[in-house]
C-alpha cells in the first residue's frame, strides 16, 4: 500500500484517533476538542496530524476563526462514526453494559428546559454514560441524524420533513404568546389575530420553526407586524420582553417560570395554525444501546 507504513497502519486501528478526529469535526475547534476530552491541545493536533498522513490527505481546513473538514474529511467522518458505532456495539454486546455516550441534536429550548431531567434520570442508572447535546438549527439536526453524526434529534416540528427517517412523536408542545405585565393587550378576554395588526415582536432566529409558522400566518392573514428585535435564545427573548413593549411566541416550558412568577403573562391567544409537536428522529438502521434505548423509553413517557 503505497504511502502507508507498518506505524501508520497501528495508528488506523486506533479507535482513540477517530474519536478525536470526529470531537473536532463535530466542534470545529481543536481547542474546545480537546477540553471536552481531557487532552492537550498539542495531543489533539498530533493525533489528526497521524491520521492525514497515514490517509496521505488533508482532512481539515482553516475557515475563518474556525475549522471545517475538507472533502476528504466529510468522507471519512462518516466512516468513523460507523466505525465507532460498531465498537460501541461490540462492547456493550460482549459486557452488556449501558455506558458509552449518547450524541443528541437538539434546539435550545429543549437543551435548557426539557432535557436535564431526563439526561439526570438516565446518568442515575449509567454512572458512565456520558450524553452530548449539540444545540442547531432544526434543518441541521435533521440533516446530521440521517448522516449517523447525531445518534437521535430531538426538535418542535409540526409534521415530519424527511420520510427517510424515523419520527415519533413525543407530545405537542403548546406555544405561548408573552408580554410585559399590564401590556394592552392583556385587557382583551381574548386575542385574536385582528388585534395583532401593527404588535412589534421580538423574533426568534430566521431558521426557528415557531417564528416560520407565525410569519406565514400573519402574511397569509394580512397582519403587519414589525420586528423590534431578533434573538436567537429564548432566555434573551424573555428579558427583552420583560423589559420592553414586544411580544413574542415561545414554547410552553421555555416562559411557565417566569409567568408563575408573575414576570411575563400569557395572552389569551389560540390558533389552529399555530401548533408544534416534540419530535424524536432517529435513523431506522441505527444500532440501539441498551442506555439509548432505555432514554428514549422515558422520552416516550414523557406526556406532561
Amino acid at each position: 500500500m503505497s504511502g502507508i507504513n507498518n506505524i501508520d497502519v497501528v495508528i488506523m486501528m486506533e479507535l482513540t484517533y477517530f474519536q478525536t478526529f470526529r470531537e473536532v469535526a463535530l466542534r470545529q475547534s481543536f481547542t474546545r476538542a480537546a477540553e471536552e476530552l481531557g487532552y492537550a491541545q498539542s495531543s489533539v493536533t498530533t493525533q489528526i496530524q497521524k491520521l492525514e498522513r497515514a490517509y496521505g490527505v488533508q482532512l481539515f481546513e482553516r475557515f475563518g476563526r474556525g475549522l471545517r473538514l475538507t472533502s476528504a474529511g466529510e468522507e471519512l467522518l462518516k466512516i468513523a462514526v460507523q466505525m465507532l458505532d460498531l465498537y460501541q456495539q461490540s462492547k456493550e454486546k460482549l459486557t452488556q453494559q449501558g455506558g458509552g455516550a449518547i450524541s443528541i441534536g437538539t434546539i435550545d429550548s429543549l437543551a435548557s428546559y426539557y432535557l436535564p431531567p431526563l439526561i439526570q434520570q438516565i446518568r442515575q442508572k449509567y454512572e458512565d454514560l456520558a450524553i452530548r447535546l449539540h444545540p442547531d438549527s432544526e434543518s441541521a439536526i435533521v440533516q446530521k441524524v440521517k448522516e449517523g453524526e447525531m445518534d437521535v434529534g430531538l426538535i418542535l416540528e409540526h409534521k415530519p420533513s424527511d420520510p427517510a427517517l424515523t419520527w415519533i412523536t413525543i407530545k405537542e408542545e403548546p406555544l405561548v404568546l408573552i408580554a410585559k405585565p399590564h401590556h394592552p393587550l392583556s385587557l382583551l378576554k381574548e386575542v385574536e389575530l385582528s388585534h395583532l395588526n401593527g404588535a412589534e415582536w421580538i423574533m426568534a432566529e430566521v431558521s426557528c420553526n415557531y417564528r416560520i409558522m407565525l410569519e406565514k400566518l400573519l402574511r397569509t392573514s394580512g397582519i403587519s407586524y414589525r420586528i423590534g428585535l431578533e434573538l436567537g435564545n429564548p432566555e434573551a427573548i424573555k428579558r427583552c420582553v420583560m423589559a420592553g413593549s414586544g411580544i413574542s411566541l415561545l414554547p410552553k416550558m421555555a416562559v411557565e417560570e417566569e409567568i408563575r412568577r408573575g414576570e411575563l403573562i400569557g395572552l389569551p391567544f389560540r390558533h389552529p395554525e399555530i401548533r408544534l409537536d416534540l419530535q424524536l428522529i432517529i435513523h431506522p438502521k441505527k444500532w440501539m444501546s441498551h442506555s439509548l434505548l432505555e432514554f428514549i423509553e422515558m422520552l416516550k413517557s414523557t406526556t406532561e
